[in-house]
């Protein structure tokens, strides 16, 4: 499982067009709000079946979102014993240098600017650790 957190419809219709391009076994969830993104990871509500919501096996984690912003979401997410695990890989439109320290310092593997190419991707990809 892939879990994408984004926000933006044109950002998911590219990340899901650019994935769907690359040779994955991993099906793409789609968490369109922090908030969302803390209730799949937390297992709770709709996402309590941990036979249909997995762990995912990355995280491709937009920066700003509505309701949890990306840095609080990243944040928890380095907190959690066995979430933490996780490779995080951040989303953003801005190359900002203190967002990818930022993000660097609260356990994100890798910072891709929106919208990432395949190549890019792949790289990032690289960091899946097989849960299933």
């Amino acid at each position: 499982m892939i879990l994408l957190v984004e926000d933006n419809e044109d950002d998911v219709f590219i990340m899901e067009q650019v994935l769907k391009k690359l040779p994955l076994k991993h099906r793409v969830h789609l968490a369109e709000d922090g908030q969302q993104a803390l209730d799949y990871l937390e297992g709770i509500g709709k996402y309590s079946d941990r036979a249909i919501y997995p762990y995912p096996a990355i995280i491709f984690l937009d920066l700003k979102l509505p309701k949890v912003h990306g840095f609080e979401v990243l944040t928890w997410i380095s907190k959690q014993p066995i979430i933490k695990e996780i490779p995080v890989a951040m989303l953003t439109s801005s190359p900002e240098p203190r967002d990818r320290e930022r993000a660097a310092n609260l356990g994100a593997r890798t910072f891709l600017v929106k919208p990432p190419t395949p190549e890019v991707l792949i790289e990032a990809l690289k960091l899946i650790v097989t849960r299933d």
